[in-house]
C-alpha cells in the first residue's frame, strides 16, 4: 500500500515491522540502567549469559507484544499513547541517571503529589535535551509513520506467538528464578514503560484503601487545666548523621549545642518518602489502616492546633488553622523559600488562643533536594562552594555535602529561635519536639535524595534526628537507644495530660 506524504511516496509499514521496530529502540534508548545492573549483579559464567539473554529477549517481546496490542486495539489512540510513551520513557530515563530513583508505586506517589515548586526544581538544560532529543523527536515519528493493521487472524497470530516465547522463556529459566525474585524490585523498576505503568496503578490501588474514611480513636479526657504549648516541627531529609549534636565533625547546630535543656535521640522513620514518613509522626501506630492522627484527635478532645506548613504529603486534617507558606508570604510580602517565614505571626496567635492547650505543627522543607542551595537565605552558607546544577551526579560530592550541611546549619537557627521564644512564654509550660520524615542519600554507593524502599533503603535514607526540649528543668527521660516515629503520637498526649485509651506508655519518651 503506497502513501504521499510532502509530494514523497512511502509504502505503509506493516504493524509487526513498526512495534518491532518501536520495540528495539525502547529496548536500545531507554535500557541501558537496566543492562548495567543485570551486568553488575551475574556471574560472568555460562547461567550468567543465559541470564542476560533471556531478560533481553523478554523485555523485546514483552514491549512488541504491548505496542502491537495497543497499537492494533487502539489505532489512534494506541498510537498517540505509543508516541505519549516515548516522552514519559525520557523523563523516567532522566531521573534514573540522575537521582539514582527506583520507580516503584512510592515513588509513582512522590510523582503525583509533589507541588510545582518543588517539581519545577528538578529540571534543567540536560532534562530539555533527553525530552527532545528521546521523547519529542521519536514522538513525531511514530505519529507519521502510516501502518498497515492487518487482518484480525494476523493480530492473533502475532499476539499468540509472543505470548507463547515469553512462556517458553520463563519456563526454560525456572532455575534462574530465584536470582530474579531477589533482583526483581530493581530491575523491575528500571523496565521503561512497564515500571511507570504498573506502579501508578499499583499506587492508585493502595491509595484507595488508604484513603478511606478515617477510624476514629477512642475520646480521651484532658485531666488538668494548665496551659502548655508543644511545637512540633516535622523535618524533610533531615539525616542524623549530619547533625553535629549527634557527632558530625562539622558544627552544624552550633546554637542548639549550647541551648540547656536539649536532648537528642537516635530514631529511625518508618518509611523512606515524605508521605509515608509524616503519617507514621502522627500515627499512634504502625498500620496500613488510617486511623485518626494526632492532630486531628487532639483538636477534637479539646486542644487548640496550628498546622503550619511549606511542605505536602500529610493525611488528611480536620482543624480549623491551617496555612501553607505560600499563602503568608504572599499576604506579608515574604519570600516562600525560607522556612523561617512559618513563624511569621506564629507567636501572637498561640498566645491569643481561647484554649489552654496548644499544639503546633510545622511542617518544613529545607533539606530537601535537588536544590538544597535554595532552601537556606545566604548568610547561612557557610560551607562553599556549593553546586551549581540540579543534576546530583555532576556535582562534586564535597559540594553536595556543602550545599547539604549549610541547611542543616539553618535549621539548628530555626530551632533554637522557637525554643527562645517558647521561652519567653511566661505562666505556659513548653516544648519542642524535631523529628525527620526520613533521611538522605548524598551520592553514596551512587545513590541521591531517597525513596529507595525501606526494605533495602541504605542507612542514610532512614537513620533520622529525634531531638527534645521542654520548659521544665527537671523533665526526666525514658532511656532509650533508639526511638521510632510513632513514639511522637504518645509523647504528646503525656506532654499535654491527656488520657485515652490508645496511650502506649512503652512509645512514651517522658518519665
Amino acid at each position: 500500500m503506497i502513501y504521499h506524504f510532502m509530494g514523497i511516496k512511502f509504502k505503509k509499514m506493516k504493524l509487526s515491522a513498526f512495534a518491532a521496530l518501536m520495540s528495539l529502540a525502547t529496548a536500545l534508548m531507554f535500557h541501558f540502567p537496566f543492562y548495567r545492573y543485570i551486568l553488575d549483579n551475574v556471574d560472568g559464567d555460562f547461567n550468567g549469559a543465559v541470564i542476560v539473554a533471556s531478560l533481553t529477549a523478554i523485555l523485546f517481546i514483552a514491549n512488541y507484544f504491548a505496542f502491537y496490542l495497543v497499537l492494533w486495539l487502539g489505532r489512534a489512540v494506541g498510537r498517540a499513547l505509543a508516541a505519549a510513551a516515548f516522552i514519559l520513557n525520557a523523563v523516567t530515563l532522566y531521573f534514573i541517571n540522575t537521582y539514582d530513583v527506583i520507580i516503584d508505586d512510592t515513588m509513582m506517589g512522590n510523582v503525583f503529589n509533589t507541588n510545582y515548586a518543588e517539581a519545577t526544581s528538578y529540571w534543567s538544560v540536560a532534562a530539555l535535551l533527553y525530552i527532545v532529543l528521546m521523547g519529542v523527536i521519536p514522538a513525531v515519528i511514530v505519529l507519521c509513520i502510516r501502518i498497515d493493521f492487518g487482518s484480525f487472524k494476523r493480530f492473533a497470530v502475532h499476539i499468540g506467538t509472543s505470548l507463547a516465547l515469553l512462556a517458553a522463556i520463563c519456563l526454560g529459566n525456572m532455575s534462574n528464578w530465584m536470582w530474579i525474585d531477589k533482583n526483581s524490585t530493581v530491575m523491575g523498576s528500571l523496565i521503561l514503560p512497564w515500571s511507570y505503568v504498573v506502579n501508578t496503578f499499583r499506587y492508585y490501588g493502595s491509595q484507595k484503601a488508604v484513603n478511606r474514611q478515617e477510624i476514629p480513636l477512642p475520646n480521651a479526657v484532658l485531666t488538668d487545666n494548665d496551659r502548655e504549648v508543644m511545637v512540633l516541627v516535622i523535618g524533610e531529609s533531615a539525616r542524623r548523621d549530619h547533625f553535629s549534636l549527634y557527632g558530625y565533625d562539622r558544627q552544624t547546630n552550633p546554637l542548639l549545642e549550647k541551648t540547656p535543656g536539649v536532648r537528642a535521640f537516635k530514631a529511625n522513620s518508618a518509611a523512606t518518602y515524605t508521605t509515608a514518613g509524616v503519617k507514621a509522626i502522627l500515627s499512634y501506630k504502625d498500620t496500613d489502616e488510617l486511623y485518626e492522627i494526632l492532630p486531628n484527635y487532639l483538636y477534637r478532645n479539646g486542644v487548640e492546633v496550628i498546622w503550619r506548613t511549606s511542605n505536602w504529603g500529610q493525611p488528611p486534617l480536620h482543624i480549623d488553622n491551617y496555612r501553607e507558606i505560600w499563602d503568608i508570604a504572599d499576604k506579608e510580602g515574604l519570600d516562600s523559600e525560607y522556612d523561617e517565614n512559618l513563624l511569621h505571626g506564629l507567636w501572637d496567635e498561640v498566645r491569643s488562643s481561647a484554649r489552654e492547650k496548644v499544639l503546633v505543627i510545622l511542617h518544613t522543607s529545607i533539606s530537601h533536594g535537588p536544590s538544597y542551595d535554595r532552601k537556606y537565605p545566604p548568610q547561612f552558607r557557610k560551607w562553599t562552594p556549593v553546586p551549581e546544577t540540579v543534576e546530583m551526579s555532576k556535582c562534586p560530592a564535597d559540594q553536595l555535602v556543602n550545599a547539604y550541611d549549610n541547611g542543616i546549619l539553618y535549621t539548628d537557627s530555626i530551632l533554637a529561635g522557637i525554643i527562645d521564644e517558647l521561652k519567653s512564654f511566661d505562666g505556659y509550660r513548653t516544648g519542642l519536639i524535631y523529628v525527620s520524615d526520613h533521611g538522605e542519600s548524598l551520592g553514596e554507593n551512587g545513590l541521591y535524595m531517597h525513596g529507595v524502599p525501606i526494605s533495602i533503603a541504605p542507612a542514610e535514607q532512614y537513620e533520622i534526628p529525634f531531638i527534645v526540649w521542654t520548659s521544665d528543668s527537671v523533665q526526666e527521660y525514658e532511656d532509650s537507644d533508639l526511638l521510632s516515629q510513632y513514639h511522637v503520637f504518645h509523647s504528646v498526649l503525656r506532654f499535654f495530660g491527656v488520657s485515652s485509651p490508645v496511650y502506649n506508655e512503652e512509645l512514651d519518651i517522658f518519665k
